[in-house]
């Protein structure tokens, strides 16, 4: 008997190449589909434009496979829903992750519209994550290699989402799914990982917004009021960001810090960022507000352990509901929260879901 039929996100990276193999070895029907979102940045040495590159390895994996390969163009709702959204937000002075946007737009709800239209049963993807039945409901969970999981990122997939998606490596490690590439002879089996925003990589960020969003020169100060440099924008900057000629700024230290690393600790509303020193007060939050909060199954308050940042470390905490507002109330200080920034809570490995991070 045929199994279901399969669409899988086939990048052309070894992930998600060898969760089509894995499907195919479970007898599913597979075809590999290649997500175009991004055109604009190219090969140094080339010229080329750097999805084409992918997409031609993703066809190689297609052919050895034996699988059906085609092409999907989502670029005009990826610049409209992440890249033009990321943009009114860092202009706003946020720091948004558009990876989690484009999970939550992009790859699945979008993926699954296509996919259906070419007879799937069910999407799948190459992450580190897992998804177990919960009665008539799913649980996200951590994927097994924490060192690769990528849970963080899908906190706002709804319960129609997981119910038609399969995630063939989640319970692997980086390591077993290279070695079972290589015995496979792919042709990615050793190709390094990709880094930066989702489908558009490590790009040098200040220059990407600075295409978009003007600059506008302004003081950084330190706690005490005094100006010690100058800056672009404060919407160039995260908080918790090393301050540093890497990221065009330069400050006159204050006598007894030289030797210290400094950070951005605010933004103020006149364009003024302030500095301090590491281990300064200013750089630790205790506690944070969310918004646009979301709940994988049902809401849920109390003690649980929750993320800043993608395979951050987990910080103790209790997530609170009072006055209309959620907020997370960490057992100790945190270094490095930047409004904007996801936050996503944890009961053990299961994902209990996650927001957007806000200081007021």
């Amino acid at each position: 008997m045929t199994k279901e039929k399969v669409v899988i996100g086939l990048s052309g990276g070894v992930d998600s190449a060898v969760a089509a193999l894995l499907l195919k070895k479970e007898g599913y029907n597979v075809i590999g589909a290649f997500m175009k979102c991004f055109s604009d940045v190219k090969n140094p040495l080339t010229g080329e434009c750097n999805w084409v590159a992918e997409k031609q390895m993703a066809q190689r994996i297609a052919a050895k496979l034996g699988i059906k390969f085609v092409m999907l163009d989502f670029e005009k709702e990826y610049t409209k829903f992440v890249i033009k959204e990321m943009y009114k937000a860092y202009s706003k002075g946020l720091t948004p992750n558009p990876d989690i946007v484009c999970n939550t737009l992009i790859k699945f709800p979008l993926f699954w519209k296509h996919a259906k239209k070419l007879g799937a049963d069910k999407i799948a993807m190459g992450h580190y994550a897992r998804i177990m039945p919960f009665g008539k409901k799913f649980k996200l969970l951590a994927g097994k290699d924490k060192t690769k999981d990528q849970s963080y990122f899908l906190y706002e997939l709804s319960q129609k989402d997981l119910s038609h998606t399969l995630f063939p490596i989640g319970n692997l490690t980086k390591e077993e799914v290279r070695k079972i590439a290589k015995k496979a002879k792919l042709p990615n089996w050793d190709k390094k990982g990709t880094r930066g925003v989702c489908f558009i990589g490590k790009v040098n960020f200040q220059s990407f917004l600075r295409k978009k969003i003007k600059g506008k020169e302004g003081n950084v100060i330190d706690s005490f009021g005094n100006i010690i440099g100058k800056h672009n924008g404060t919407m160039f900057y995260t908080l918790g960001q090393r301050i540093g000629s890497h990221i065009g700024i330069e400050i006159d230290k204050p006598h007894g810090t030289e030797e210290k690393k400094w950070y951005v600790a605010a933004k103020l509303k006149n364009n003024v960022l302030v500095a301090a020193p590491e281990g300064h007060g200013l750089l630790k939050k205790k506690e944070v507000f969310i918004a646009n909060i979301r709940f994988v199954n049902k809401h849920k308050t109390g003690r649980m352990k929750a993320r800043i940042r993608h395979l951050g470390e987990f910080h103790n905490g209790v997530l609170k509901h009072k006055d209309g507002r959620w907020k997370f109330v960490f057992d100790e200080p945190v270094f490095g929260i930047s409004p904007g920034q996801a936050i996503v809570f944890y009961l053990k490995d299961e994902v209990a879901g996650g927001g957007e991070i806000r200081l007021k």
